[in-house]
């Protein structure tokens, strides 16, 4: 390295600052994550340069052997992790080191929970691996030149870690990136052979390049015939160096898949579920999927970057391959190597290949069946997969309309039967439930667990028995809009105006509630006539026993729950009337139907009215009104 030139101090982001910090300060626990973080993102420098290569050879530089080498320097303190990957330029040196995405770097924060040893696993996960460097290091040099460029171009950063760093051009004669870590007093052990052979063997033993280490040559020994001549220095392999998926799953334990997992998501904990398959015949391909045991940080952000992580036999050839995987199936991790793609395959022509649409098919396949398979196994271990992914799950039936079946045997809801909000009933558990002459599944969608639980619209089939599933999230709607039957059976929502009992409403309940009709028919008559327009019609209720009134939608119109989920989707909502519902067996209604003067009357009417869209809609487009309105009526003298 000659004399360098250029030198520029840049301040880092402010964000940088709090996670040097932390790093330096506060994560003690598990501090050999950061030789985990280092030679990932040497590896990946590595498949970087295989894949860009590929149209450009030279980038090579006559070296294409790809390796990580790590290099103790016990005088001067320090561990250097070079590798002869893609490097980076000096503006990328800047970019990527002095600056990370605000949005990942609040939510790392967000997710500190006071417990070191959590703490540090989460380094990874949100694209800070770099920094954990500083974990060990009170300096950390940089010294990189981008594939390509000439030996002039290269680049020194260099930074303690505090307010600042800097940047220099220097001479680097081969290609790739060295991190040079100068140690804290303290940290000796991380110039001790063995340790770092231990922690390499611990996290990386599954890195497709090759890991070595330096190896001092031994002095000559003894003299005379019996001497032992000196031996030179070299560096010694440490990883197995085989890509993990390639091998067959009889050899592979549970430990290493695990490993490997962390170091293909970052992830902390380990996957609650994995699947390693190769397909031999019209198609050759492996698959190795992973699902997660916790959502990730930016899951609910649809246009976040998720997919798999594509190889063409066995060269790597892109990060986050979305074409593989389903939109609702966003949270799986994993390989996909094919035999069948062009090794110069790009997402343009991934999106119209026919292989690319037969090997979605094929790991949707497979993610669905390890899922049934969970739920199968172990309960409750599915149940906490369910109680972090259950509403991405939830999206599937409206966009995969080819495993409509096998995705809704994996939903889970709360339900009557049960006095909780936990959701663990599944459809075949309901079915296998259902009253001997019942023909539908009954579901209510409501905007909390309470407000569920306790509509009344439940009234009349919590009365005979019925088991009613519970919904409440935001999705539900939508998903019932695109699962209509279940094992033959229609699902049914309760707050429809022609909710049908068939077998279940016995003769003598059919003829009761046809008398009432007649009986009350004037009151209907009172009360369309007070209401006009604000309803589309009034009728006596056969599902209330203990509430006066109810809404609800006719067949053809639109759910409460629909509506709002339009409306926070910015969509224009058309105008709905609702059916007035009435109990004439309420003492309230009773006294309603006992008033003479038509003026207080409606009064009455239009409370009746507020009070069932209040507890349908949980608010009011004028809840003045209805104040006063109420105040008036206590007020009056009966």
């Amino acid at each position: 390295m000659t004399e360098a030139v250029h030198k520029e101090t840049h301040g880092f982001q402010t964000e940088v600052k709090q996670l040097l910090n932390l790093m330096a300060h506060s994560l003690y626990s598990h501090k050999e994550v950061f030789l985990r973080e280092l030679i990932s993102n040497a590896s990946d420098a590595a498949d970087k340069l295989r894949f860009k290569a590929l149209s450009d050879a030279s980038l090579f530089e006559d070296d294409g052997q790809l390796r990580v080498r790590l290099h103790i320097d016990k005088d001067k303190r320090t561990l250097t992790i070079s590798d002869n990957g893609i490097g980076m330029s000096r503006d990328e040196a800047i970019e990527h080191l002095g600056t990370i995405a605000q949005s990942g770097t609040r939510q790392f924060f967000s997710h500190l929970s006071g417990d070191q040893a959590k703490d540090s696993q989460l380094i990874g996960q949100f694209g800070v691996g770099f920094y954990s460097a500083f974990i060990v290091a009170d300096k950390v040099t940089v010294v990189s030149r981008a594939a390509g460029q000439s030996a002039d171009r290269g680049v020194c950063w260099e930074s303690d870690g505090t307010g600042s760093f800097t940047v220099e051009d220097v001479h680097k004669a081969g290609r790739g990136t060295d991190v040079i870590l100068h140690l804290k007093e303290g940290e000796d052990e991380y110039l001790d052979d063995w340790q770092l052979r231990s922690v390499i063997g611990k996290y990386s033993d599954h890195i497709s390049v090759p890991v070595e280490l330096w190896k001092e040559g031994e002095p000559a020994q003894g003299e005379g015939e019996n001497a032992i001549p000196a031996t030179e220095g070299h560096w010694e392999q440490v990883n197995r160096a085989t890509a993990l998926w390639t091998r067959s799953p009889k050899e592979i334990t549970d430990e290493e898949y695990q490993e490997f997992y962390k170091h293909l998501s970052h992830d902390f904990e380990n996957p609650v579920a994995w699947s390693h398959n190769r397909v031999e015949g019209t198609q050759e391909y492996t698959s190795l999927l992973y699902v997660p045991t916790k959502a990730p940080w930016d899951m609910w952000n649809r246009e976040q970057k998720h997919g798999l992580k594509l190889y063409v036999q066995r060269v790597f050839i892109m990060d986050d391959a979305e074409q593989f995987m389903p939109t609702y199936l966003r949270f799986v991790k994993g390989v996909l190597d094919s035999n069948d793609l062009p090794l110069n395959v790009s997402r343009e022509i991934l999106q119209d290949n026919k292989v690319t649409a037969q090997l979605r098919k094929a790991c949707t396949k497979r993610v669905l069946g390890m899922l049934a398979k969970l739920a199968k196994d172990d309960a409750d271990k599915y149940q906490l997969f369910w109680n972090e992914f259950g509403n991405v799950l939830k999206e599937g039936p409206a966009e995969d309309y080819g495993h409509k079946e096998e995705i809704a045997k994996l939903l889970r809801f709360a339900s009557t039967h049960n006095d909780s909000d936990v959701q663990n009933v599944s459809l075949e558990q309901y079915v296998s439930r259902m009253k001997e002459k019942q023909e539908k599944i009954y579901y209510i969608v409501a905007d909390s667990y309470a407000a569920a639980k306790n509509s009344p619209h439940l009234e009349l089939l919590r009365k005979k028995g019925v088991e009613v599933l519970l919904m409440w999230d935001r999705v539900d709607e939508w998903l019932l809009s695109h699962l209509s039957d279940f094992d033959g059976k229609q699902l049914i929502s309760v707050t429809r105006g022609d909710l049908a009992l068939g077998e279940l409403e016995d003769e003598e309940s059919r003829k009761q509630h046809e008398e009432a009709q007649k009986e009350f028919a004037s009151l209907v008559e009172r009360l369309q006539s007070a209401l006009g327009d604000k309803v589309k019609k009034v009728t006596i209720s056969h599902r209330l026993t203990e509430t006066p009134s109810c809404v609800v939608t006719d067949a053809y119109g639109m759910s409460t729950q629909m509506m709002k989920l339009m409306q926070a989707a910015g969509q224009p909502v058309p105008a709905q009337k609702f059916i007035l519902e009435v109990n004439p067996q309420h003492a309230l209604v009773q006294r309603m139907a006992a008033v003479q003067d038509e003026q207080t009357f409606a009064q009455w009417a239009e409370l009746l009215l507020e009070q069932a869209q209040l507890t349908e809609q949980g608010g009011l487009n004028d809840p003045a009104s209805f104040v006063a309105r109420l105040n008036r009526l206590l007020l009056t003298p009966i």
